[in-house]
């Protein structure tokens, strides 16, 4: 018996899917969150999670975008303002302890950053040199717990993350077109996909994750031109 395919998948997208939920299980293990999450690793630990971390965020990110061009959504409507906050008594208006919010996945690639300073020579290096860094210090985790949570519950919700992405595409669309409208311009808005090479790109391919990241940015590219033209 065979099942549907799910909303706007494709067998690529399943392989990649597979494979890159292969990686997150290891991502698990080196932060410790098969216990709970660590609150420290040693330098050389979170290196090694980064590397494998920053190409697997964008390799899913672009299976949402495949996933999410199949999609037709419109513009979801603006929310209406909320009222101001009702009075309370004292007990009322006491502080509640803050719920720990469950991380969410970005689906926007990271701006490029830009060192103005060293190309106009007012960063000038070192004359001492830079001491490196201890492998052995130990480092916060909490930041990159997160994120492997955050990776896993994109994995586990594809479609979910698509429908997210079409409704922020088709919000993007509508809010750029009122503003060349009223404004004669357009909205400065961050893009699912930035330009150039994709956020953990290795030059020199070593490991799975990379042969990964490469295919699922040509099929982003490709669906984004087929979604354009």
């Amino acid at each position: 018996m065979t099942h549907p395919q799910p909303l706007g998948w494709t067998p690529a997208i399943t392989r990649n899917r597979t494979a890159l939920l292969r990686i997150v299980t290891t991502l698990f293990f080196m932060a410790g969150l098969d216990g709970g999450g660590a609150d420290e690793v040693p330098r050389r630990v979170w290196r090694r999670i980064m590397r494998l971390l920053r190409p697997a965020e964008s390799a899913v990110r672009r299976l949402i975008v495949v996933a999410a061009s199949r999609l037709d959504i419109e513009a979801p409507k603006p929310r209406p303002e909320k009222e101001g906050p009702a009075p309370r008594d004292e007990d009322a208006a006491r502080p509640r302890a803050a719920m720990p919010r469950r991380p969410a996945f970005c689906l926007t690639d990271p701006p490029r950053r830009f060192d103005t300073l060293r190309w106009e020579g007012l960063r000038p290096f070192p004359e001492e040199g830079v001491a490196p860094a201890d492998p052995d210090e130990d480092v916060n985790a909490t930041g990159i717990c997160r994120r492997v949570l955050a990776l896993k519950r994109a994995l586990d919700d594809l479609d979910g993350h698509a429908k997210r992405l079409a409704r922020h595409e088709a919000r993007r669309a509508l809010t750029s077109l009122a503003s060349k409208q009223t404004q004669g311009g357009y909205q400065r808005h961050r893009r699912p996909l930035r330009l150039g090479r994709p956020p953990g790109h290795c030059r020199r391919p070593s490991q799975e994750i990379d042969d990964i990241l490469r295919e699922c940015h040509t099929m982003a590219l490709n669906a984004r031109r087929l979604d354009t033209s």
